[in-house]
């Protein structure tokens, strides 16, 4: 039987464990990427493991979350970025230049080869066939150094596309379709592997929205064959010689199969307040809208771009409209200037924001209050945009610039207009924004501002545990509602004491000065907890406030993998029904830990002390996260065994 192209990158860079699904191994790192949201804490941590250059073949920092500088801390942070590249043999992407998925996508990214990324978008590279995971900064950081990355061997589910998209229609639309069938957690332990005859139909821009997203359904990663398409995007990108072939065997079995017509695919959109929450725009046609926002790292290619600016070209946008864009490099903004499809959208009445993330990691660009926000962006959670009582969807660019000129949500087949586009021969090419690492780094001194703190000290597991239930939360709490983003909160990512003092602000706004007066606490939750953003400081903050353990239904793979690398307990209820059982204020107790986490099959058992009873629990995690568990965190474990991960 042959492989899949998951299998083939997966299996050629396999340094630990055998390939069977379910079980762990682990995994080569060729490149590593980081942003600056995650990437101070993530160099914080390298700099603990104390090697002094990286290990891979290629790591990149760039600098597009944290780019509104109100303040001193942004800019001190970008300082720290960029002598900490200069230092460890790292590529540096300056504020600027654009957006860490789209920049990689277009000057950096290898078929075939391995990418661990702070940020839960970072299978966006799987659009050339790049085999790309998002990871905690902390599994970054020891990829950095040269440790192998773990993971559980996931299913592949082949994504079968046949057909032709219709006009009008994009790969936001699949990817929206992908979502309606399975949901934001129906690629849980998965990778998703896009295969058949509509493959080639599809840009490589197309293909990056798809994996971009796929992101949002739990997946491990989602990827495309690298194929002649590839080759004329890596050709017009001036990098014809790192393309490479890569597809499936034509005997490669999936151990799952989902068939996707592209040519029966409308216009959707996903509605308040998940991504998953998907509905045909034709449902939704004559609401009013008060803003559109068109850019993220989903949608802000030069494709993007110029769909909308057709859309756009001698038009306005409605009065009550709120329209801003984003595009997403530095790339892309300088074509579409050199062709005039920027006077096209700043003619219609566009806002053009900076190349960056802006309104969609809450930097700016919130909507009004109980506002209607149409984005082309990949998350629409309640509050991140940085308004509490919005209401955000999720959609393409070609239903975002139509609905911007109706006022309310349109369906862009029924305009009268032709959108037609071809990928450029040459695409514009100017690194001068990335800069080279020094030649030796050894005298490179390492800028520090003031908001930038030690990590706090992590102590080895104790053998009993007691901990009061701080909180109970319901179904798919994100990390944005454990640790929320915006330019408030954002520029404390370097600051742990500070930024702890906003662990689960919008849930309850105490939690913080409970959790520090209780000194021991837990947080108990439901299915699929910790979904969404990769960022650490979802578990590092908790660890901070003297949280020693999540008891939940399920978790959301990256969180999990989080919470054990900063040694908080992640353990899962054997009887969901004992979720109900438990009130916010119980004492729980857990004892025997050291015994049972030398075990194969953990079990353990959660006593209610407040209500006089007993509730098992699994740890479901395999023995090296036991191992870490123990130390109490990675970088103990990794600095116990010599560098190694």
């Amino acid at each position: 039987m042959g492989d899949t192209v998951a299998q083939k990158i997966l299996k050629s860079h396999l340094v630990d464990g055998n390939y069977e699904v379910g079980k762990e191994i682990a995994i080569r790192i060729d490149n590593t990427l980081t942003q600056d949201a995650t990437g101070t804490m993530a160099y914080l941590q390298f700099e603990a493991l104390g090697i002094p250059k990286v290990k891979t073949e290629l790591s990149v920092s760039f600098i597009d979350h944290n780019t509104l500088q109100s303040g001193f801390r942004n800019a001190d942070d970008h300082r720290y970025l960029q002598s900490i590249a200069q230092k460890y043999g790292i590529k540096l992407s300056k504020p600027g230049n654009g957006i860490c998925h789209q920049l990689f996508l277009e000057r950096f990214a290898k078929p075939g080869k391995t990418l661990l990324g702070s940020d839960s978008h970072t299978p966006t590279a799987g659009g050339v066939g790049q085999l790309a995971i998002g990871a905690g900064g902390l599994d970054v950081a020891v990829a950095m150094g040269g440790g192998a990355f773990y993971l559980t061997t996931p299913k592949i589910v082949g994504v079968k596309l046949t057909g032709q998209l219709q006009p009008m229609v994009s790969a936001k639309d699949v990817i929206l379709e992908v979502l309606r069938r399975i949901d934001v957690k129906g690629g849980v332990g998965n990778i998703l592997e896009y295969c058949g005859p509509g493959v080639e139909t599809l840009s490589v821009p197309e293909r990056a929205c798809i994996t971009n997203m796929g992101t949002e359904t739990g997946c491990t990663t989602s990827i495309f064959p690298s194929d002649n398409v590839t080759k004329e995007f890596f050709e017009a990108q001036g990098r014809g010689d790192q393309w490479s072939e890569l597809k499936p065997d034509p005997d490669a079995q999936y151990d799952e199969i989902i068939e996707i017509d592209l040519a029966q695919v409308v216009p959707l959109a996903a509605a308040p307040h998940s991504p998953g929450n998907v509905v045909p725009i034709s449902e939704l046609e004559g609401q009013k809208v008060d803003q559109v926002c068109v850019g993220s790292c989903t949608n802000s290619s030069y494709k993007d771009l110029m769909a909308v600016a057709a859309i756009l070209k001698g038009k306005k946008v409605h009065k009550d409209i709120s329209f801003m864009v984003s595009p997403g490099s530095k790339q892309v903004l300088s074509m579409i200037s050199d062709n005039g499809a920027l006077s096209d959208i700043l003619g219609a009445g566009a806002r053009m924001l900076e190349n960056a993330c802006g309104p969609c990691i809450g930097m700016g660009g919130s909507p009004r209050s109980a506002g209607v926000s149409v984005r082309t962006f990949n998350r629409n959670f309640k509050g991140r945009s940085g308004t509490a009582d919005a209401n955000v969807y999720l959609v393409s660019p070609e239903v975002a610039a139509a609905t911007a000129l109706a006022g309310s949500f349109a369906d862009p087949r029924k305009l009268d207009v032709k959108v037609e586009f071809k990928m450029p021969e040459h695409f514009k090419i100017d690194d001068g924004l990335i800069l080279e690492p020094s030649a030796d780094g050894s005298s490179v001194e390492i800028q520090r501002g003031p908001n930038i703190k030690k990590l706090p000290e992590f102590k080895a597991m104790p053998d009993t545990i007691t901990a009061k239930a701080l909180l109970k939360v319901e179904d798919n709490i994100t990390t944005d509602h454990i640790m929320p983003a915006g330019a408030k909160i954002l520029p404390l990512r370097s600051n742990i004491p500070a930024i702890s003092e906003y662990v689960f602000e919008q849930v309850d706004p105490t939690f913080a000065s409970r959790a520090k007066e209780s000194g021991s606490g837990s947080v108990i939750g439901g299915e699929n907890y910790g979904q969404g953003s990769s960022r650490e400081h979802a578990a590092l903050a908790p660890y901070y406030l003297g949280i020693k353990f999540v008891l939940v239904k399920s978790f959301a793979r990256i969180h999990k993998a989080n919470l054990v690398n900063f040694g908080i307990l992640p353990l899962e209820l054997e009887n969901a029904a004992d979720y109900d059982k438990i009130d916010q204020g119980d004492e729980l107790e857990i004892s025997g830990l050291h015994e049972a986490l030398k075990q194969d099959d953990t079990r353990l058992v959660v006593k209610n002390k407040t209500k006089g009873m007993d509730m098992p629990a699994k740890l479901d995690v395999g023995p090296r996260f036991k191992e870490i568990l123990l130390a109490g965190g990675k970088l103990n474990h990794t600095k116990m065994t010599a560098g190694g991960n």
